[in-house]
This record gives structure tokens, C-alpha cells and sequence, in this order.
């Protein structure tokens, strides 16, 4: 396996909205990339607002973008915010450095795809994201 597939992209979306719902989280939208950042599912719930799918997205894909989750992301443009400016201005503005986006990897650190999930406050985002991963018996990389 060398890349995320659509049935484990289903089974991380369900994981995450299963969580969503113990935890009484805000509508909830989930997008799952590839390692080469494509999109393989995006999933809205109802409620879910206009620019969701663009955020999950981006967080999604900064995350592979830049090989580490958007919770680092967000902990690299604090520290540096003018290097993350200057690269999110090279990305198009489509990094979206908070909580919410987590690398997908196997059981051998292979780097998958990612998942980016928007709607609540960004830990439960990133929250919902790690349960889903794990119902797909993945390895969740918040680092």
C-alpha cells in the first residue's frame, strides 16, 4: 500500500463523524487526501458552512504539503510567521495552519495521505480526525 484508499478514506470519514457524535461536536466537514494531496473523499454533514470543504481541504493538504500535521503548522507560523506567510503565498493560500489536519501513515511510518476536518474549535477537529484514523487501524501523525 503506498497511498490512502477510497474505502480507508470512508472509514477514517465515518470514524471521525462517529467521534463528532460522542462528543456533540458543530457540523463537521472531512476531506481526505492522498500522499500526493488529491483529494479521495470530502464529506460534509448538514449544517456544515459555505467555505468547509475549502478549509478541511487546506488543512488537509498543508499538512502533506509541508510533512507535518496543521496542529505543527500552526506551532511554525507562531514561531516563524514570516516564513509560513511566504510559503502559504508560494501554496496559493491553500495552507490552513491550525489544528484539524493529521498525516495518515501505516504501521512502518509510510506516509499515506492526510485527513483535515473543520467545523468545531480546532482540537476537537484534530480530535475527530485521530478517531478516525485509528477506527481505520492507521497511525495518526499530530506531530
Amino acid at each position: 500500500m503506498s497511498t490512502v484508499t477510497l474505502e480507508q478514506a470512508l472509514t477514517i470519514t465515518r470514524g471521525a463523524l462517529q467521534h463528532a457524535l460522542e462528543v456533540a461536536a458543530a457540523p463537521l466537514t472531512v476531506a481526505v487526501l492522498d500522499n500526493a494531496g488529491r483529494l479521495v473523499s470530502l464529506q460534509r454533514q448538514d449544517g456544515s458552512s459555505l467555505l468547509r470543504p475549502d478549509i478541511a481541504i487546506g488543512k488537509a493538504w498543508g499538512a502533506i504539503a509541508l510533512g507535518r500535521s496543521s496542529r505543527g503548522l500552526a506551532d511554525m507560523a507562531a514561531a516563524r510567521p514570516a516564513f509560513m506567510s511566504a510559503v502559504n503565498v508560494l501554496a496559493q493560500g491553500n495552507i490552513v495552519p491550525v489544528p484539524g489536519g493529521v498525516l495518515i501513515r501505516d504501521d512502518q511510518q509510510r506516509l499515506l495521505g492526510a485527513v483535515g476536518i473543520t467545523g468545531d474549535q480546532s482540537d476537537v477537529d484534530e480530535a475527530c480526525a485521530v478517531a478516525g484514523i485509528k477506527l481505520a487501524e492507521l497511525v495518526a501523525d499530530c506531530s
